[in-house]
């Protein structure tokens, strides 16, 4: 019976993932920890206040519930980390390397994500292939082409079952957290309670973009495909499509034909999106463990208006 171990599961990501997991795993198999703390959460399952940075107290967690599995997602995003880079740093890459460090004594399988943000300038913007020049400009992908790296490390030279997504920009009816996307989940609620919007990027800024159901679906058949498959192994490529700001507001007006997009552009996150590809050669998902998004910018906006009137 799998015992999975997911770090920073209040965020975004994380809570909707421990969700999906204890469906298919069962609710005492999968432990959620964060630095936060959350009654709710404890009442859902198995949770532990944690911060990754800790590594005796990261450690002890792992033993005492006998976790065959590491998710680690605890980390600061993109446009808060510009803000804080020394604690980003600290909590990015000291979170991760106590995690491998856990995932090496115990031989457990590990799985992280990193980001459109371990691209730079220099990267192609169209098609961006799974191998190419990286060279980000922000700390957030500073740590994610470092944690690519040191996946890579931990299973070239200890033979580490080891395994990571690229994620673009993640669109979710919850609580965005900090991210230079995050335009894109706000503009669905304040297109349902204002009918209009500003956005801190351009109209024009392409950058790729996936729904959550697609996003922890990835992250879960990644994690389940048999390990002689998986060539690249540690930062696979995956998108679910391109969009721009303008392109979420024709999408948003087929619902909410009086709504509003107008702009104040933030220099920091308009910068950081200036530096990421436009679309990302999903090829090698595809090929090495069968990624096939189901969610279109159409989908992804009937199904975010729905979710949002549920809450």
């Amino acid at each position: 019976m799998k015992r999975i171990l997911v770090t920073g599961a209040l965020g975004q990501i994380g809570s909707l993932l421990v969700e999906q997991l204890r469906t298919i795993y069962g609710i005492s198999s999968v432990i959620a920890a964060d630095i936060r703390n959350s009654l709710m959460a404890q009442e859902e399952g198995p949770f532990e206040k944690m911060d990754v940075t800790e590594g005796k107290e990261f450690s002890a967690i792992a033993k005492r519930h006998n976790v065959d599995t590491i998710i680690h997602l605890a980390s600061i995003l993109s446009a808060k980390a510009e803000f804080i880079p020394l604690e980003a740093w600290r909590t990015n890459m000291t979170g991760l390397l106590n995690g491998l460090e856990i995932a090496r004594e115990m031989d457990l399988q590990f799985f992280t994500p990193s980001s459109i943000a371990a691209f730079g300038h220099s990267t192609p913007k169209e098609n961006t292939p799974q191998l190419t020049i990286q060279r980000p400009i922000t700390m957030y992908g500073i740590n994610k082409t470092a944690g690519e790296l040191l996946c890579d490390y931990y299973f070239k030279k200890y033979g580490m079952d080891t395994r990571g997504i690229r994620f673009p920009g993640i669109i979710s009816h919850n609580e965005p957290g900090g991210g230079t996307t995050d335009y894109a989940v706000e503009i669905y609620h304040a297109a349902l309670e204002r009918g209009a919007y500003t956005s801190y990027l351009k109209k024009d800024t392409t950058l790729d973009m996936m729904y959550i159901p697609d996003a922890l679906d990835a992250i879960i058949q990644l994690m389940e495909t048999d390990s002689n498959k998986l060539k690249n192994r540690n930062a696979y490529n995956i998108s679910s499509f391109a969009a721009a700001p303008k392109d979420f507001a024709q999408a948003i007006r087929k619902h909410i034909p009086h709504f509003q997009l107008d702009y104040k552009i933030d220099p920091i996150r308009q910068k950081i999106a200036d530096s990421w590809p436009n679309q990302l050669d999903c090829t090698a998902a595809k090929r090495e463990w069968g990624f096939q998004p189901k969610f279109d910018l159409e989908k992804t906006t009937e199904d975010m208006f729905r979710k949002i009137k549920e809450k």
